[in-house]
């Protein structure tokens, strides 16, 4: 039987404990990142003892619960010690019933037996490095090989002065509103203040040209944030950046691209040459959501 469970009534060891021991584990399920990326604004849904759950993000839009990722939340959907159809078709079908769904994304592993909408991302599975080096593209493989004066006249330095980042991610901020930026910039300032994210920052002659936001866990490193300098594009320091987190961490940790609805950022993911696994989601128009919350009012 599938039950809803409000925040405050969450028993979170049990919570917890199938998150971890799920086949479909993600870090953006776990509390300590549902916490910080929702303002603790969530709620789940539960099959059994927690035998499996589901978690659910909520705003509210005009005085009504609203169902929407959250920010940086890439994935979330169905977390079992096995994905089953059957259980999953059961907690769609109750999701459905009982919420107003804005957008909602499944993770990789959930199957369902109707089809849904399909979004792209990718990911490298924990190797030696020098095997997932072998396979980036040569493109890329060119892209890493700095030359001389940027090698001598270059640095990268682990979370830098955080006012500066901020500084910096406004500044190379292109096409987000202003309200969508901020937002981005706490969220990020809030992961790295609770130690959960590290940014990255490529300086030339002292000058933080790139950066990129890693979040990390003890299983997954994920790629939450990228911004360039768009005068020093050529210097592909965001390509090393990458590089060097992965062959730091790729031995044990899996790396997460986070995808891109974007095509040219899609093709920059793509030149590492990481496996890619799509994932589900069900997504209305601002329109299609009015129309939900009405119906609930004139029922």
């Amino acid at each position: 039987m599938i039950r809803k469970i409000k925040y405050e009534s969450i028993d979170f060891e049990k919570y917890n404990h199938c998150i971890a021991q799920s086949c479909q584990r993600k870090f953006y399920a776990e509390r300590s990142f549902l916490d910080i990326s929702t303002g603790k604004n969530w709620e789940i849904l539960v099959y059994g003892d927690y035998e499996a759950v589901m978690p659910i993000p909520l705003i509210l839009k005009l005085g009504v619960k609203v169902v929407i990722n959250p920010k940086l939340c890439q994935q979330l959907g169905i977390f079992s010690k096995q994905d089953s159809k059957v259980l999953n078709d059961n907690f769609l079908d109750f999701f459905r019933k009982y919420y107003k769904i804005w957008y909602y994304a499944f993770n990789d592993v959930n199957q369902f037996s109707k089809p849904l909408k399909q979004r792209n991302n990718f990911l490298i599975f924990p190797e030696p490095y020098d095997l997932v080096r072998q396979r980036y593209s040569p493109k890329r493989k060119r892209k890493l090989r700095l030359d001389q004066e940027v090698i001598d006249n270059s640095e990268m330095i682990k979370n830098p002065d955080l006012p500066a980042i901020q500084a910096f991610i406004r500044k190379t901020g292109l096409g987000a509103g202003e309200k969508d930026l901020e937002d981005f910039i706490r969220l990020l300032s809030d992961f790295n203040t609770a130690g959960f994210l590290d940014f990255y920052g490529f300086y030339y002659h002292h000058q933080l040209i790139n950066l990129i936001a890693v979040y990390h866990n003890d299983y997954t490193l994920a790629l939450l944030g990228t911004n360039n300098d768009r005068e020093y594009v050529k210097l592909s320091g965001s390509s090393y950046l990458i590089d060097k987190v992965i062959a730091d961490n790729i031995a044990d940790k899996i790396f997460d691209f986070e995808g891109s609805e974007v095509p040219a950022v899609e093709e920059f993911f793509r030149g590492f040459r990481p496996a890619l696994k799509p994932y589900s989601c069900i997504q209305y128009s601002k329109k299609e959501l009015l129309r939900q919350i009405f119906v609930k009012f004139f029922r």
